[in-house]
């Protein structure tokens, strides 16, 4: 018996959700996000399959993605839904002999003791299929990271195993993206720094990394690269560190009083999220998209943290005035920042 990570993904989620509710979609290109309405101003939550052939990915926005896919079936978003589903999988994981760390609506980690993680894996696949007809993918590794960069390659629908006996035949040549907590964007600035692939930056200089990106980020980058990552899975439920409210305008905005009104309206709901949510708040923030898509952001620690919708609204109102409102605004957020438990 040896210690083992899982992470369980579930395929195409959002999308085959909406595909088991109407099976006359399967197979076709279906694209959710927002209101369903691929001309107004919101972004994709997930993709079918069919559609990510077209080049159409989360968070891309939904005219875009009619652009790339102009046949794809657009569906709203429908939340609750997605929820109980999801409910559904993870009770189904917790009859496992395993701990579950949930980590969002379509995936968690799985902590087990066994000789035969492949077992376990088809296993657990066979009981998510058999609970709600879904699919899924199963990493296998001896830490999270490894676990949850197995998944990608287990996709769709199988079981892989990534761990040190064959992490640098699978990572070594990739480039840094291809690493869990690397973006497009680090990536790139790598590459700048000189290092391309998962192999260079695990052999970089730990003091260059330091020096260039950062005492804490520049290190924990070549660790990455290593395949270095936590090993803990916990059943200890998730706690928001934030809760956040925000408003895409189908018109740009332009009015400084209306601006103001709607960060008014986005501060009142989000006072109600924190009422609900039952913790004070130690920090505001304001979001402010502008056209035609750069995005800004100010914050500020409260002299004290309070849930008084009052003194959330007069942060928000406060933290406006900092941006310079001579654009047209298409966005609008703001945003409650949790005090962190003292041993976080």
């Amino acid at each position: 018996m040896s210690a083992w990570v899982l992470h369980v993904d579930l395929d195409q989620f959002i999308a085959a959700v909406e595909m088991a509710r109407r099976p006359q979609l399967r197979g076709l290109p279906v694209i959710v996000g927002g209101n369903g309405d691929p001309a107004e101003r919101a972004v994709v939550a997930t993709a079918s399959y069919p559609a990510r052939a077209f080049g159409v990915d989360s968070g891309m926005p939904l005219r875009l993605a009619a652009k790339r896919c102009p046949d794809a079936v657009f569906l709203p978003v429908d939340a609750p839904v997605y929820q109980e589903v999801s409910d559904r999988v993870m009770a189904r994981l917790r009859e496992f002999p395993v701990v579950v760390e949930v980590l969002g609506w379509d995936e968690a980690f799985l902590g087990a003791d066994t000789g035969d993680p492949e077992a376990l894996a088809a296993d657990v696949r066979r009981g998510i299929e058999e609970e709600t007809g879904l699919s899924s993918s199963v990493g296998i590794g001896d830490n999270k990271l490894r676990a949850k960069l197995a998944t990608g390659f287990a996709k769709p629908a199988g079981i892989f195993r990534l761990t040190q006996e064959n992490w640098w035949d699978v990572m070594a040549d990739r480039s840094t993206d291809a690493l869990w907590g690397i973006g497009r964007k680090t990536a790139k600035k790598l590459v700048d720094a000189g290092y391309r692939t998962v192999l260079e930056l695990a052999a970089a200089d730990p003091d260059a990394l330091a020096a260039r990106f950062g005492p804490r980020l520049g290190p924990w980058y070549r660790l990455l690269a290593g395949g270095i990552g936590d090993t803990e899975v916990s059943a200890t439920p998730y706690v928001a560190r934030s809760r956040g409210r925000e408003t895409t305008f189908q018109q740009d905005l332009t009015d400084p009083s209306r601006i103001a009104d709607e960060i008014g309206v986005l501060a009142a709901r989000l006072a109600e999220d924190v009422a609900e949510e039952g913790r004070p708040v130690a920090r505001v923030a304001v979001k402010v998209r502008f056209a035609p898509f750069h995005t800004h952001t100010h914050s500020v620690t409260l002299p004290a943290a309070s849930s008084d919708p009052a003194v959330l609204d007069r942060a928000a109102r406060e933290l406006l005035d900092r941006f310079p409102l001579g654009e047209p605004v298409r966005l609008l957020g703001v945003r409650a920042e949790f005090p962190r438990e003292p041993d976080a």
